[in-house]
């Protein structure tokens, strides 16, 4: 059973920079770091501030995480160092290579809320949170009668304005002191304290289940807050910012052009004080062009003195003996801003200057006319300033207009009247706490510190600005250009960026940050996408120290989500504000429930150790916020009912606004408010202003939907399904994945007014699947017969005249809203109930509980009771039933456990052709493709795809809910085959008779769960059966290793040739047709899909290539042995055969599976347990003379040695013989020199020689098929002479039989031939040393240019190499670099000398190393081309018909010889080779892994075409790629 701790798993990739990602976990849960393909091999660090165990969080602390590899292996790819999360807030990660920062990103945890006396849990998504207007609750001891509403509301977090005293404008975030508690809420005779707001929030908490979170305004202060004229230091003031002086300049003279306005001075001009169309609008435009902008003259700040400037040139460049020094030619003469914005203050750099102008002599003529062009440069230089300046000003009109036209006279502005100077023509940008003067007077003190640290900036916020960027700061020119929208009642605070730049700032915000979170359980961020994030950090960090599980919610308005995630990473932002008031339409309210929680309905379970992927912020998603204006007047009262129930189906934090409950019909505005809020009175009368009760506005309703929300969310109702039923309704079902219960609420919205709007009378059917338990809640918005709405004088009172009648608990038939409801069938099990409504008014919510039919109950309850074996999140929602078919009460796992290799290999695998020999196929998927595998592995493949995903819309979830056939095809191809393996699909059986019980909708999931716990119950079975390498290796080992399972198999017809009877532990099966026993022997697939099946599926040089990693290195030791036996038989002419054919078609064209054969018999009896005993095995051979016709098994029997003997005789004495039946019936392409086959061993060398230019005898063997390209008939690579890996291949065989015969264990120790009539005799030990000698003299390209061995040096182009051939007929083919000669190093690494060895292999590395396989080519060559396709055909004769096939295309068995020679060789040169090597290894090797995890076939594939590229001719899983890069582990 898996582990039921919540792992995520965090993929380090090279230069990942992931600092705008949100990852969000949540407490408990374990974090794994682990490395990415791009990092495995590398020596990496991981360093985050997430602090030990019981240390207190330090944001600048970084520790080091210890890496952890469970299995201490081959490889990387379970390799992580972890995080036990305990502790909320944002953490930083990076990590390093080596010295270098290579990456890194943040981590969000959850807080864990607690309430009641016994501290339960709080979800985030169970919050109902209600905003209350600090100071509209009155009197301190008034507070708990108006914060009762919220409680009886249902509400169970409150949300607190600022409580700390208000400013002058009475605004609630604009802060006097902020850290005294207002003292409106104080009475004459009793002064409270912020003690006793801490005593009632605990109370809240305890008593009420109510959590307090409260406001921090980080970003400005109060203009009047006593502390910032002492502390002028913490404004942004014309001292600290003089680049504000213009801008100020210009807000003192506009403010100056008010109050001529306000006195009527401009009357005659066209703009009197009461400005009232486009004709005043344009007269303003005017003056501020005429009358402002000239009087000014902002353009003097930014220029410079010419006169003065001219004439201290001129000293220059007459002074004697001066130093020109230009520093860069490039440098040209520009402006240097005078730091301090004096007019005309500017100044050029002398050195450009003189530099640039310079006289023809030094006469007084000649220094006139230098001083002239450079007047005239200056004059230029100052003209550019001015357009620039200008520009600005247009802008800054612009922003004039549009404010004067919002505030005095756009329809949604506020209309303020006449220009006064309590309304003037446009806020003011700055304070002036001065008396007043005239302009030019008032501009004199901009230069007189202690005046102008005075002068501050007022704060406000900028139209799609960046918000990482600070408006106030200099580069920005908001202030001058005046697309500041202010607030002329607060002063902009300037931190800096760290607490050094401003100390008094900082501790006094500090203190400020510590009284909430000392008193409150969260923080409300206010305007956070304007606050410096140094500075929310550090406050945050503060606040937790205090409040470990500290809240914090903001609201962003970044306008991207990139941007939010910056702030919500940065901060470990909890839940982020998101407005209903967005949408515009009820679809579109809709859509934002679905975007902002949950997960579709039917959903897939997901692993408990599972990747960490992105996530959006969570959501406290608000009806309205206090910020919004009012829904009545924006939509209708009818709609506050059916929106709000809408917000709070949403599956995450839900909130409002006090006010909204009441239908209070305008916006309870922050500023100008001062009525206080409504008390809670049950016996009061819909009429009564300062009362509210259950009968007030929508509060039943409220009250009944927030404890609904609260419902949903703590009893995991997760999954979210939002149907738009008409332009009006709205249905949102929750449905709770373990126990299959639904909530379905219908909503029909109200956006326009009914009462002046039309609404249909016809409302559409709905159809709820499953069976409606009760009705939850209806209720409708209704009129009612009160006093229509007057605004009280003393009560913030809502509407009286408008409620709703209100119903819950109840039975369909009991509704008012619903007519009648029918049930028809859908399906065998699914029953659908047809709705039909009569006064689903708009206004108006019926929210049903909705079940599964019993039947289908029950079938869920068994299924996941059945699932438990494989999953303990199964309990939930599972019961027990002794009926279920008695194959079930056996765990899974105890059927399984009798299967062998070759009946997994049934179960898991098998493709298309496979499949069809035993007349089925792989299943198909309508408009889709048809699965990769008939077997487990095809459906897994595609689930692994979607699963994660939840892409419950693809075509293969579609054809599971549409009808059974592709549950049926698993469990039928199961039975249909005999033993266990049917036992299995009975297991299957039973198990899916539940599932076809079950609701269409949820078959794809469970589907999932059932076949995801069979299937890694059978891959731990398959590893069960498997070599120590196997079972204690990584996850990618053990993967690949299921490449034996997958290509090792037994068909309907054997594809081996019978073993000798008289051999033990040969498997055997009763033929289906004849009844008879017969063998069942496993073969080696080459490749799938092409050569899987028939005659095509067995190579004798592939399975050889294969057998060691597919089978030695898993332990599968009996096949290894029955294969090496069953190719043995074949033997002909000292040859085995290239295609077997099941030996009686076998083809005998190729030199090189003969070597590889023996390489295998080798290797097995170096690593089997006793292997020398399988030299004594019979091997019945089929054709023991060369012309022999095929005998049947047991006829003539021979032990190995002897066969093995045989092999080498024939070698010595010379092979020669013609293809039997040659001509086109076996091989269409071939030319008839090419059926003469010759091998041989030179006297001279003892190389194996052998082939001519018309075949091709090794694995490079690409036959020209093209007429016309004219190559048809010519091997692309016959790779004639001594090929470099057959020479390696035969002095591996020679020395170790050598080695064997000195031992006894071999009967022979020389081979006996004829020459010229004469018997010879040659020991082992001559043909050994005969190898020995020679190779490298013949082998090795010399890096010197007069090497004597060199027969061709005019062809020698790289030096330095290993020949790839010797003696072939076409020289030049001999010194192509190809990767050939690594083969040779790995096994025969004593015919190589170390150094020349591994510089041979850096040059392999540098030109032939791909991303998965070796280039076959050297890319320098003339004939190298990287992509084959073998479908092209034109007149290019190297690439036609795909004749480059060897010719560059990257195959990846070769890469395994590669780095096993490089890890050979690379402990012979030194530990640091070695280290680099091992990273190497690793690397490589990590882009397989990715490949494997990532192919449908699960393999890896036979070539890629140049750079990694996918092939579409190659095979998608190839025997030798994946035994290459298993024995590459095994090596390591």
């Amino acid at each position: 059973m898996e582990h039921s701790k919540q792992i995520r798993i965090l993929f380090l990739n090279e230069m990942e920079k992931l600092e705008k990602t949100l990852f969000r976990l949540e407490q408990g849960f374990e974090l794994q770091f682990r490395l990415g393909p791009t990092l495995q091999g590398k020596a990496v660090t991981v360093y985050t501030n997430y602090p030990f165990p019981g240390e207190t969080f330090n944001r600048e602390k970084f520790r080091s995480l210890k890496w952890e590899n469970p299995t201490e292996r081959e490889d990387d790819s379970d390799k992580y160092c972890k995080l036990n999360l305990q502790q909320s807030g944002s953490f930083q990660y990076y990590f390093l290579q080596g010295n270098e920062k290579s990456g890194g990103g943040y981590i969000v945890v959850d807080p864990i809320l607690r309430v009641g006396a016994d501290n339960h849990i709080l979800p985030l998504d169970c919050v109902t949170l209600q905003t209350f207007l600090a100071k509209c609750m009155g009197p301190f001891d008034e507070w708990e009668s108006r914060l009762r509403v919220a409680k009886e509301s249902g509400y169970n977090m409150i949300h607190f304005t600022p409580l700390q005293t208000l400013g002058v404008s009475r605004s609630c975030y604009s802060l006097a002191d902020q850290l005294e508690l207002n003292p409106d809420f104080s009475r004459p005779d009793r002064k409270y304290s912020w003690n006793d707001v801490g005593q009632l929030v605990e109370k809240l908490k305890k008593e009420w289940n109510i959590l307090c979170i409260t406001d921090v305004v980080y970003n400005h202060t109060a203009a009047n807050s006593k502390w910032i004229h002492e502390h002028p230091e913490c404004a942004y003031n014309l001292v600290n910012s003089p680049h504000l002086k213009p801008a100020w300049l210009l807000d003192r003279a506009l403010w100056h052009l008010s109050r001529d306005v306000a006195e009527g001075k401009y009357k005659e001009k066209g703009l009197p004080p009461l400005i009232e169309n486009d004709h005043h609008l344009n007269c303003f435009r005017k003056i501020v062009w005429e009358d402002v902008f000239p009087k000014i003259h902002l353009w003097e700040f930014f220029q410079v003195d010419v006169y003065k400037t001219v004439e201290q040139f001129r000293r220059l460049l007459t002074q004697e003996h001066r130093e020109i020094t230009k520093s860069d030619p490039m440098q040209h003469l520009k402006i240097i801003q005078d730091p301090e914005y004096r007019r005309l203050g500017c100044t050029v750099d002398m050195n450009i200057a003189l530099a640039t102008f310079i006289p023809h002599d030094k006469g007084p003529a000649a220094i006139d006319e230098c001083c002239n062009w450079f007047h005239k440069r200056l004059e230029e230089l100052n003209s550019e300033k001015h357009q620039l300046v200008n520009y600005h000003q247009e802008q800054a009109v612009n922003c004039l207009l549009g404010n004067v036209f919002y505030e005095r006279l756009a329809d949604h502005g506020p209309k303020v009247g006449p220009v006064t100077r309590k309304y003037p023509l446009v806020t003011r940008y700055f304070t002036f706490p001065f008396e007043e003067m005239t302009l030019s007077a008032e501009e004199s003190m901009i230069h007189l510190p202690d005046k102008a640290c005075f002068l501050m900036a007022h704060n406000g916020w900028v139209m799609g600005d960046d918000p990482l960027r600070n408006f106030a700061e200099p580069g920005s020119d908001v202030y001058l250009r005046r697309e500041l929208i202010c607030w002329g009642d607060s002063v902009k605070l300037r931190y800096g960026n760290k607490p050094e730049d401003c100390p008094y700032l900082w501790a006094h915000m500090k203190k400020y940050t510590e009284i909430a979170a000392t008193y409150f359980q969260g923080l409300r961020l206010d305007n956070c996408h304007s606050t410096p994030l140094r500075v929310a950090e550090y406050m945050l960090d503060a606040a937790r120290k205090l409040q470990p599980n500290l809240y914090v919610v903001a609201e962003l308005f970044t306008g991207s989500e990139d941007l939010d995630n910056i702030f919500v990473t940065r901060l470990g932002i909890s839940s982020l504000i998101r407005e209903a008031m967005s949408a515009y339409d009820s679809h579109e309210e809709g859509r934002l429930v679905y975007r902002y929680g949950g997960e579709p309905v039917g959903s897939f379970v997901q692993p408990c150790l599972r990747p960490l992927v992105p996530t959006i912020a969570h959501a406290l998603f608000m009806d309205i916020t206090h910020d919004n204006e009012c829904p009545i007047v924006h939509r209708s009262a009818y709609d506050a009912l059916p929106s709000s129930t809408i917000v709070s189906m949403a599956s995450c934090a839900s909130g409002s606004t006090k006010g909204y409950d009441e239908l209070v019909p305008h916006q309870i505005s922050v500023v100008s408010e001062e009525r206080l809020y409504t008390k809670w009175n049950p016996e009061a009368s819909p009429s009564t202003t300062g009362e509210v009760n259950f009968q007030s506005g929508i509060i039943a309703a409220r009250c009944a939907v927030n404890r609904l929300h609260q419902e949903l969310g703590a009893k995991g109702f997760i999954q979210v399904y939002v149907d738009q039923v008409d332009e009006d309704i709205v249905a949102v079902t929750r449905h709770s994945p373990s126990i299959h219960q639904s909530v379905v609420a219908v909503s029909r919205t109200a956006f326009r007014n009914p009462k002046t709007s039309f609404y249909s009378k016809e409302v559409p059917q709905m159809c709820i699947p499953g069976k409606i338990e009760e009705v939850v809640l209806e209720a409708r918005t209704i009129e009612r017969n009160t006093k229509p709405y007057r605004k009280d004088e003393n009560s913030i009172n809502g509407m009286p005249n408008i409620t709703v009648e209100i119903r819950e608990h109840i039975q369909l038939s009991e509704s008012k809203i619903v007519k009648q409801a029918g049930v028809t069938k859908k399906g065998p099990n699914e029953y659908i109930q047809e709705i039909e409504f009569e006064n689903l008014s708009p206004g108006s919510i019926i929210v049903f509980r909705v079940s599964l039919d019993p039947h289908a109950q029950v079938a869920v309850g068994i299924l996941r009771n059945h699932l438990i074996q494989f999953s303990s999140h199964f309990k939930a929602g599972s019961f027990a039933v002794d009926s279920s078919d008695p194959i079930l009460k056996i765990p899974f796992a105890s059927i399984a456990s009798k299967l062998t290799l070759a009946e997994l290999n049934q179960i898991l695998y098998r493709c298309e052709s496979e499949e069809q020999e035993d007349g089925g196929g792989c299943y198909d998927i309508p408009k889709w493709s048809s699965l990769k595998y008939a077997g487990l592995q095809g459906l897994m493949s595609v689930l692994a795809e979607i699963r994660p995903k939840n892409d419950l819309g693809h075509p293969f979830c579609d054809n599971l809910r549409s009808g059974d056939w592709m549950i049926d095809y698993v469990s039928n191809r199961l039975i249909s085959r005999s033993g266990t393996i049917a036992e299995v699909g009975k297991w299957f059986q039973a198990m899916f008779f539940y599932l076809k019980q079950i609701p269409r909708y949820l078959i794809p999931c469970y589907f999932d769960a059932i076949l995801i716990g069979a299937y890694t119950t059978l891959l731990d079975i398959a590893w069960k059966q498997m070599s120590s390498f196997v079972q204690n290796g990584s996850t990618f080992v053990k993967h690949l290793s299921l490449g034996s399972v997958q290509l090792c198999g037994v068909g309907k017809f054997p594809s081996l040739p019978l073993l000798s009877p008289s051999l033990t532990d040969v498997p055997y099966r009763l033929n289906e047709i004849t009844k008879e026993k017969e063998q069942c022997c496993a073969s080696l697939a080459a490749g799938l899909p092409h050569f899987s099946s028939g005659l095509f599926r067995c190579w004798g040089r592939d399975t050889f290539i294969a057998l060691r990693g597919l089978l030695l290195v898993t332990g599968r030791y009996v096949e290894a042995r029955n294969i090496i036996l069953a190719f043995a038989g074949t033997l002909r002419h000292g040859l085995i055969p290239n295609l077997l054919g099941e030996g009686i078609y076998a083809r005998y064209n190729c030199r090189d599976a003969v070597w590889w054969w023996l390489q295998c018999i080798q290797d097995y009896c170096k690593m089997v347990p006793n292997g020398t005993d399988i030299l004594k095995c019979p091997v019945s051979r089929m054709y023991p003379k060369d012309d022999s016709l095929p005998l049947p098994a047991g006829t003539l029997d021979q032990p190995l040695f002897e066969v093995i003997q045989e092999a080498m005789q024939r070698h010595l004495q010379g092979i020669e013989f013609r293809e039997r039946n040659a001509g086109p019936q076996i091989d269409r392409n071939m030319k008839d020199e090419g059926f003469n086959i010759t091998a041989g061993v030179n006297d001279e060398t003892g190389f194996v020689y052998g082939g001519n230019h018309l075949n091709c005898g090794t694995w490079m063997d690409k036959m020209g098929e093209s007429d016309r390209a004219r190559n048809r008939g010519i091997p692309a690579t016959p790779r004639d002479g001594s090929a470099v890996e057959i020479v390696g291949l035969s002095k591996s065989t020679v020395h170790w039989l050598l080695e064997l015969s000195k031992k006894k264990i071999f009967p022979y120790h020389e081979v006996t031939v004829k020459r010229h009539g004469k018997v010879v005799r040659v020991s082992y030990d001559e043909w050994n040393r005969k190898i020995q000698d020679h190779f490298e003299k013949l082998f090795y390209v010399s890096e010197d240019p007069s090497d004597p061995n060199e027969k061709h040096p005019n062809l020698v182009h790289k030096r330095g190499i290993y020949k790839d051939s010797y003696g072939a007929s076409s020289p030049w083919c001999d010194y192509q670099l190809r990767p050939n000669f690594t083969i040779a190093m790995v096994v025969a690494p004593e015919l190589f000398t170390a150094e020349k060895a591994w510089k041979a292999l850096e040059i392999a590395e540098k030109k032939l190393l791909g991303p998965l396989g070796m280039k076959t080519l050297d890319p320098d060559d003339m004939v190298y081309c990287g992509v084959y396709d073998n479908a092209l055909d034109n007149d290019n004769y190297n690439l036609a018909k795909g004749f480059n096939y060897h010719q560059g295309p990257e195959w990846l068995w070769p890469i395994g010889y590669f780095l096993r020679a490089k890890l050979y060789f690379s402990k012979l040169m030194g530990p640091e080779s070695y280290a680099k090597t091992v990273f190497l290894v690793k690397n490589v090797l990590s882009r397989h892994y990715v490949h494997l995890e990532r192919s449908p076939w699960k393999g890896l594939p036979e070539l890629t075409n140049e750079n990694g590229q996918y092939c579409p001719f190659s095979c998608e899983t190839q025997a030798w790629s994946i035994a290459a890069v298993l024995e590459t582990l095994y090596d390591l």
